[in-house]
């Protein structure tokens, strides 16, 4: 279940018509990929008959109307972008971007070139114009009402194929009336069920089935409604039919307990299938394996997490150095992945070697960001562009040619440049390590171990850790003329091992795994994950923790512990290697791609930018049943109903509580994924009531505080305290302590020092009700500001975290979320950008010196505000920070003042009116007694 590729279209279309031309069975076959994309899976019936007789005129007739509606599918799928859906594959270059989509070199023409194929995308310019550079013009109305009569005519064809029985005909209409492959094909989801229904009773295809189990497992569309037997059992026939997502949709229900009891075991058996499904196809690819699909992006990491950048603990600490929150900020700062790529263009074409290094990695791998960990680690999706294998190669040849000018694969070092200054051989280096990589896996070049060799034994001269593990890749496999030598192959591990390459280190592991030394082989691995292996690594630590817990001999009480590992890593692996069923990598293609193209103000159809926001949260919603984590957080930040600032005002719209429960059940399985900002939210959902049953408020605010305090127990989401001390100052959900509140509210600001002015506006506001409450006879001990017993960690006052606070002492938050640090922090040498900001600081600086020194001034430069401008800001004067301080310790003495001088005036005053009560009372006394003593 997967949206159709147009491309892919095409040569079913061929082949379908060549073989019901010569009456043949007309049997498909899955179309394979090159060895670094994904494949694209069978859309029809694994191989099953289509015509099941061909005599027969009814199957005939069948047979004749979906060739048809194939050819009507290509046709709607080769339109220009103007017509049909604009993702990226679809558009084709104009005439002037054609001049362009080869390397440019330096010079005025170059630049005029580049200048004018941006033209298309400028929003000021008239239609006609924009429409002419582009390649294509808008469609008349006549054009368009046409194309609509064909999608028609496509659907109906298939409708008609499929009541005839046709099998085929009902998977695809099925998959195009949920997926449409065009904006003209309209979105049908009761269609779609329909028919994947029909297919799946008919062919027990594990697609369909999958299909069908979310349809139960959502009530999406409100097609059917919610019915979690029905979508246990339809997930089970896709299961046992091979369909990874339904595989892993099963893990994780029996993990969570969704509509079944809690059974690791049982969860770990169907992770397990899926993490195998997925390793058998990296293993089948090329010499070290398929390269790895991008990684998933969290929609609310681009704007600083789900409450924003210093509140959510995905952009405070060490979590701020994540490639998604910083691209979230480079957005925010108007930078574009375009203007990224003109500033290294123009270093590299001026022979800059150290920029076309970095050029190469990035059209290598395909994005802004790599991941660290080495070459076959991947790359971040965040910083998608179009991947480019020939422009990589040109770069790094372009690096070498400076070193060695010539091939010699028998003598590669003979030839050699001589006087070469030490950055340009230790660049050269590199680049030789990524083209011996792209010759060793046929990388936009042909396969050919011998010259991948030659570039390798390069690299080694110069301590390449890349270049190292390719020679181990060669002697081990025997990949030059079936040559292997395993001592050699491993002394080239051990030397990449030696200097980090996570890679290196996996090949290690895997050696003494097969050995049976599975001590040293988990020492290996363990090292790889901590140096950025992604993929293997894992699973191969999650086999051992399986096999453990499948022992017998395990004792029951660590048999959870091994079981729990193992389904962690498992899942990990089945999500990472997700190739065969990428809803997740779909979803950002349409996601990203719509935002992109709205920034540029590319003139879009509002409808198409709906439909494809639409088919993005459907492909995040099937994840998210398959237990994605990501897919689950980006599908609550979506329907999000806390997000407004006035939405507890008479301003607010009236809140969906049907919405509202979708995303409540979204952010509790993120929450349950140890996701803290996702527990912060499902506490605020449950203290406003959005989403939640008929509860008492005492009831919501008591489950709030313990969703507050579980937060709170990860020590890392300064937030969660904050709410955790309003909620003890005003004993809202607990009992009422004034001491709790003042302790949450310091270990707020102990762990974000940018929670510094709330904290001490909450401080102040608590001190005071503090006071009054003792004012007015409360029989709780009243707070002090200020302690002497400044020995006792135990005991808390206002100036101990201020002391550590501005003393320097700031609590670094270290991992995701709280746990494992899963998504690896970014060392300069892998964000391209932020290496951009500091080779142009440089220049920057050097140009103003020289301007400086001839009394003049630096230029300006428009790359300075992209990349560096609006996104910097400049460290605040320490004076300026201190005379805040004693300004606001002013403030709070003369307050704390005035409450001591009207505490005073107070108890004199009732003192006095004391004093006057008892004189009255004594005056009645006496005069009682003289009256008594008259009457005698």
């Amino acid at each position: 279940m997967r949206r159709r590729d147009c491309n892919r279209g095409k040569s079913l279309v061929l082949s379908l018509s060549l073989l019901w031309a010569s009456s043949a069975l007309l049997v498909t076959q899955a179309s394979t990929d090159s060895a670094n994309d994904a494949p694209l899976k069978d859309s029809v019936t694994n191989g099953q008959k289509v015509l099941k007789n061909a005599d027969d005129p009814l199957d005939s007739e069948a047979s004749r109307f979906y060739m048809q509606a194939l050819r009507g599918i290509e046709y709607l799928c080769t339109l220009p972008p103007s017509h049909a859906s604009p993702h990226p594959s679809a558009y084709k270059p104009g005439y002037l971007n054609s001049l362009t989509n080869e390397r440019s070199t330096a010079g005025p023409l170059s630049s005029v070139l580049r200048i004018a194929s941006k033209l298309p995308i400028l929003s000021w310019l008239p239609n006609l114009l924009t429409g002419t550079l582009s390649g294509g013009a808008a469609p008349s109305g006549r054009r368009k009402e046409e194309l609509r009569r064909r999608a028609f005519k496509t659907i109906e064809l298939l409708e008609r194929a499929s009541e005839l029985g046709h099998e085929d005909a009902m998977y695809i209409l099925a998959d195009v009336s949920l997926f449409p492959p065009s904006p003209l094909i309209p979105v049908d989801p009761a269609k779609s069920f329909k028919y994947f229904s029909k297919h799946a009773d008919i062919t027990g295809n594990a697609t369909s089935q999958a299909a069908v189990a979310f349809f139960y497992a959502t009530g999406y569309a409100n097609v059917v409604d919610v019915d979690q037997s029905q979508a246990l059992l339809h997930y089970t026939f896709g299961a046992l039919s091979g369909s990874q997502t339904s595989q892993m949709a099963l893990g994780y229900r029996h993990w969570a307990g969704i509509g079944v009891n809690e059974d690791c075991m049982t969860a770990l058996g169907w992770y397990e299938k899926a993490a195998e499904t997925s390793m058998d196809y990296f293993l089948s690819g090329p010499p070290g394996g398929r390269t790895l699909p991008l990684t998933n992006t969290r929609l609310s990491d681009l704007y600083g997490g789900v409450y924003g950048p210093g509140a959510s603990v995905a952009s405070t600490g060490r979590n701020a150095d994540r490639a998604a929150v910083k691209a979230g900020f480079a957005r925010a700062a108007g930078e574009t992945w375009e203007d990224v790529m003109e500033f290294y263009q123009y270093h590299a074409d001026r022979g800059q070697v150290d920029f076309a290094y970095r050029l190469g990695k990035i059209y290598y791998h395909g994005s802004v960001y790599a991941v660290p960990g080495g070459a076959a680690s991947g790359a971040e999706g965040v910083g998608a562009i179009k991947r480019d294998f020939y422009k990589a190669r040109s770069y790094f040849f372009d690096i070498t040619r400076k070193v060695w000018p010539r091939h010699n694969i028998k003598s590669p070092l003979a030839f050699q440049v001589e006087k070469v200054d030490h950055d340009t051989l230790a660049t050269a280096a590199l680049a030789a390590g990524y083209l011996g990589r792209m010759y060793l896996r046929g990388e936009g070049v042909k396969q050919d171990a011998k010259i991948a060799k030659m570039w390798f034994q390069r690299g080694v001269a110069y301590k390449d850790k890349e270049s190292a593990m390719g020679l181990g890749l060669i002697w081990r496999d025997g990949l030059v003329d079936g040559q292997i030598d395993l001592k050699k192959a491993l002394q080239f591990f051990l030397s990449a091992a030696g200097r980090d390459l996570a890679e290196a280190e996996v090949q290690l592991g895997k050696h003494y795994y097969e050995l049976g030394d599975y001590s040293t082989a988990s020492t290996y691995f363990e090292s790889a994950t901590r140096h950025g292996s992604p993929y293997e690594a894992y699973y191969y630590l999650a086999e051992m923790h399986s096999n453990h817990a499948h022992d017998p001999k395990t004792p029951e009480t660590i048999r959870y512990g091994y079981c729990s590992t193992a389904l962690s890593y498992y899942k990990l692996v089945a999500e990472r290697g997700s190739w065969l069923e990428n809803f997740m990598g779909d979803a950002e293609q349409l996601w990203d791609y719509n935002e992109l193209r709205s920034n540029k103000g590319r003139k879009t159809d509002p409808l198409v930018r709906d439909l494809e926001k639409e088919g993005a949260k459907l492909r995040w919603w099937i994840a998210a049943e398959a237990g994605n984590e990501i897919a689950q957080n980006n599908l609550a930040y979506l329907l999000d109903q806390d997000k407004s600032a006035l939405r507890y005002t008479r301003f607010a719209s009236r809140p969906s509580n049907e919405t509202a429960r979708l995303a409540l059940t979204q952010w509790i399985r993120s929450a349950n994924q140890r996701n803290v900002d996702a527990l912060v939210k499902v506490g605020d959902y449950y203290y406003h009531g959005l989403g939640v049953a008929n509860e008492s408020q005492e009831v919501r605010w008591a489950k709030a505080a313990g969703y507050y305090h579980s937060a709170h127990e990860s020590q890392v989401s300064a937030l969660a305290m904050w709410n955790l001390g309003w909620m003890y100052e005003n004993g809202v959900g607990v009992e009422q302590d004034f001491h709790l509140a003042k302790r949450y509210y310091d270990n707020a600001l102990e762990t974000n020092s940018d929670a510094k002015l709330p904290v001490l506006l909450s401080l102040i506001k608590l001190h005071l009700r503090s006071y009054w409450y003792t004012l007015t006879g409360g029989t709780q001990k009243g707070l002090t500001l200020w302690d002497s017993s400044e020995d006792s960690e135990d005991h808390w006052y206002l100036g101990k975290a201020w002391k550590k606070s501005w003393g320097g002492k700031k609590r670094e938050i270290d991992g995701r979320d709280g746990d494992v640090d899963l998504d690896s922090t970014y060392l300069d040498e892998d964000d391209s950008v932020q290496w951009a900001r500091e080779k142009r600081r440089e220049e920057l600086e050097r140009e103003r010196a020289e301007h400086d020194a001839e009394g003049g001034f630096g230029p300006e430069d428009y790359f300075d505000a992209a990349i560096g401008g609006p996104g910097r800001r400049q460290p605040l004067d320490d004076r300026d920070e201190l005379l805040d301080d004693m300004i606001l310790v002013a403030v709070l003495c003369v307050i704390v003042g005035m409450l001591v001088y009207a505490r005073t005036r107070l108890v004199a005053r009732r003192e006095e009116e004391g004093r006057a009560r008892e004189r009255a009372i004594q005056l009645e006394r006496e005069r009682e007694a003289a009256v008594a003593a008259l009457r005698q």
